[in-house]
């Protein structure tokens, strides 16, 4: 098969913050990416925009892209609901015409579109919609406290803080020291990552612990250590119930809490809720009490995103952390995700 040249659509929308799925792509599979669509920042390369990414252009339009050598146009946002903008279907129908694939990580799916399904088939491009649950789905049995795997789940005190991405700064560690490693992915931008997964937050509700549980249990071949994305925040208004079905369809022996240190308030990072963040001891505790009720668990480190932090006051958030809660705290991006992959390695040597 061949591999993916992506062309990735964030218009108005690529950053830091604001394009999460572009991102995470960007970061790990560089070489796949021929440029971003943000009109807002054409002539700017990923890595004036991000901060990594190298030379990867900023096109204006679809053509310019094609002319980079995409072959495949890939939805690089997950805005709140998943819905596309309306203006972008007139430009995936001109990737599908110029002979693009499709791959987008909405809640809106796109293979469901007529006209877009009508000019894939025309013209044989193919749409995949990473956020479409698999079929039978189970209601969970806790069948994942049973696997012999260490199961290590990362949970949050927000959305997007950082759960997915700790996980795969660590993952390539574990691997560097022999210890057999499995991701798993729970969101549209990790399965785009590491290419398969189920998106939790698509699944009907009485099902997001057996789909977790499921997954858990296919990662779970063949390794030592199975790291899980986490999803949302036990105390997220909105996003609370995956978490849960998360924390209970994984079975974690061990979790790693992420948390990024500018923020105060629950919510969009731009605008304070009436939610306010609770120290980290609490969540430990918090997160512990709650796992545990169904599987014994531990939070064993805590990951901090500092990425809007000068060097000195992110290293002192990471002391604060360590001191707060007796835990080895880092930041696995700007820093070293060592201290985190050795609380793995002592946990896996405590056992189930």
């Amino acid at each position: 098969m061949k591999e993916p040249r992506y062309l990735i659509l964030a218009d108005h929308d690529f950053g830091i913050m604001t394009s999460k799925t572009a991102n995470a792509v960007i970061r790990y599979h560089p070489s796949r990416v021929v440029a971003v669509l943000d009109r807002a920042l054409v002539g700017q390369t990923s890595q004036q925009v991000l901060g990594f990414g190298g030379d990867i252009p900023v096109v204006g339009t679809v053509a310019e892209g094609l002319k980079l050598g995409a072959n495949c146009v890939l939805i690089g946002i997950a805005p709140q609901g998943g819905r596309l903008p309306e203006e972008w279907y007139g430009w995936l129908a001109e990737a599908l015409e110029h002979d693009c694939d499709i791959v987008s990580g909405l809640h809106t799916f796109l293979s469901d579109d007529p006209k877009l399904a009508a000019i894939a088939m025309q013209h044989g491009r193919t749409i995949t919609d990473a956020r479409k649950a698999p079929a039978n789905l189970p209601v969970a049995t806790g069948l994942a406290k049973d696997v012999d795997a260490l199961v290590v789940l990362t949970v949050g005190t927000d959305c997007n803080v950082g759960k997915m991405t700790a996980q795969l700064q660590i993952v390539s560690g574990l691997k560097a020291r022999g210890v057999r490693t499995n991701f798993v992915a729970t969101g549209q931008t990790g399965i785009m990552v590491e290419g398969w997964g189920t998106a939790v937050d698509a699944v009907v509700a009485d099902f997001i612990a057996g789909a977790t549980e499921q997954i858990v249990l296919r990662g779970a071949k063949d390794a030592d250590v199975v790291l899980v994305e986490g999803q949302g925040s036990i105390n997220h208004p909105g996003y609370s119930g995956v978490t849960l079905g998360l924390l209970h369809g994984a079975c974690p022996d061990a979790m790693i809490l992420c948390h990024q240190p500018t923020r105060d308030f629950i919510g969009d990072y731009r605008d304070a809720s009436w939610v306010k963040i609770p120290p980290l001891s609490e969540y430990v505790k918090m997160y512990q009490a709650i796992g545990g009720m169904v599987h014994p668990t531990k939070v064993i480190g805590i990951a901090l995103n500092t990425f809007d932090m000068d060097d000195l006051s992110a290293r002192a958030a990471c002391e604060a952390a360590a001191r707060e809660t007796g835990l080895p705290a880092t930041d696995p991006v700007r820093f070293d995700p060592g201290p985190l992959i050795e609380a793995i390695i002592k946990a896996m040597g405590e056992g189930r």
